[in-house]
């Protein structure tokens, strides 16, 4: 076989929680009747990668059996007919506070792709994909993945943080390269996050984040490229991004009576009958006009996007060319909507080493064949608008890619 398509996606699943008729009726919709299995059915990619944070929602204890339900249905659907071999891996220990990170991974592998070998962490070989597996609750032990929660003391702020990443290896024909389904730190308060730039928000996602990099290039396995996908949590740099909307307006400060701390910043026009162009809460951020971030795919903001700048070096991203990926409306009515929870900003990302950069773009790899984007711009998908990367690999391309020391088994 000559040519691999391979696609990868990240999902939220967070709105997945409420109830079992959420389950049932909004993730089945939209991963298997709707956008999700539309962009698998366009694409047709010989392997599938999904990465899930939020596995069971906010409220994983009375939600977390349904997941099972939504996976055996996911497994059997028409969508997936023609992948005669899964690895899926959920991460559903929620009573394990110390390991619990709720993190999914979901591999599929087209009946037509004969050599693909997943790595074994603790026997250190590789082994071939054979037949559909789940595996669940102590993935701990489970040696085709390595996965780790983040320390508390990286976030204290949160009693008890679900954030953490899982990698799994694989080898496709003669490319051997890692997936990494990651979870980042996200902001706790919107008013915090204003004080100065670049946020301490930002601060714990880049040590977080730090730390994955160290972790999966360390001296324990043959070093090969990586693709890194999941929820960063990355946002855009809130004071710069505010004083920019709100370059003309007069500020008002609001203070709790109780503890006179801020509760409430008030950005009004100078004229205009102090019209009100933001109010900025602990979790409400009201803006005038959604439209600045939904026009020309939010283009504009682009330059407060500034989080993966201090990783320019060791990880790559393709040009973005969708709007922010959160928080949309989880109305199912209002597709392209914001809620006025969080400025809007590139969460979800799909992130790769310099060596899995040159394996993207191989010159043999036609432009038009390599697409990133999200899934469902026009409909309810959740708070999170997915977002995925096809790319193709061409058998022999991995045999002379070498950068950095790493080499392509």
């Amino acid at each position: 076989m000559g040519v691999f398509d391979i696609l990868c996606e990240v999902e939220k699943w967070s709105h997945m929680a409420a109830a079992p008729s959420v389950v049932s009726a909004q993730a089945r919709q939209a991963f298997l009747t709707t956008a999700a299995a539309a962009t698998v059915q366009s694409h047709k990619p010989h392997f599938l990668a999904v990465h899930c944070q939020e596995v069971g929602g906010k409220n994983y204890e009375a939600s977390m059996s349904h997941v099972d339900t939504f996976v055996k249905e996911l497994l059997s659907s028409d969508a997936m007919k023609e992948y005669s071999r899964a690895r899926i891996y959920l991460d559903e220990n929620y009573k394990s506070q110390e390991h619990f990170t709720a993190l999914g991974s979901f591999y599929f592998i087209h009946e037509s792709l004969k050599n693909l070998h997943q790595f074994d962490f603790k026997a250190k070989k590789f082994k071939k994909v054979v037949g559909k597996e789940t595996c669940s609750e102590t993935l701990e032990s489970t040696p085709t993945l390595e996965k780790e929660k983040f320390p508390q003391d990286y976030f204290p702020e949160c009693k008890w943080s679900r954030k953490g990443f899982i990698r799994t290896r694989w080898a496709l024909a003669d490319c051997t390269f890692d997936l990494v389904n990651i979870h980042l730190f996200h902001d706790a308060s919107n008013l915090v996050a204003w004080e100065k730039s670049p946020s301490v928000y930002s601060g714990t996602r880049q040590k977080a984040l730090g730390y994955v990099l160290e972790r999966i290039s360390d001296q324990r396995f043959e070093k090969v490229p990586y693709f890194v996908f999941g929820d960063f949590n990355f946002r855009l740099d809130s004071k710069q991004v505010i004083e920019s909307l709100c370059s003309t307006a007069t500020m008002q400060t609001v203070r709790a009576a109780d503890t006179n701390e801020v509760d409430k910043l008030i950005f009004r026009e100078s004229d205009n009958d102090r019209k009100v162009v933001l109010q900025l809460e602990k979790k409400f951020f009201n803006y005038v006009n959604q439209d600045v971030f939904r026009e020309n795919n939010g283009n504009s903001l682009l330059e407060f996007d500034k989080e993966l700048s201090v990783y320019k070096d060791r990880l790559h991203e393709l040009e973005i060319s969708f709007p922010p990926s959160y928080p949309y409306s989880e109305d199912s009515s209002q597709g392209k909507q914001y809620m006025n929870t969080r400025c809007p900003a590139w969460c979800d990302r799909i992130l790769m080493s310099p060596s899995a950069r040159d394996l993207v773009l191989k010159p043999e790899n036609e432009e038009k064949s390599i697409v990133y984007d999200n899934i469902g711009p026009n409909v309810c998908m959740g708070d999170h608008k997915p977002v995925f990367l096809s790319f193709r690999i061409t058998a022999g391309a991995g045999k002379s890619c070498q950068r950095g020391g790493e080499h392509i088994s």
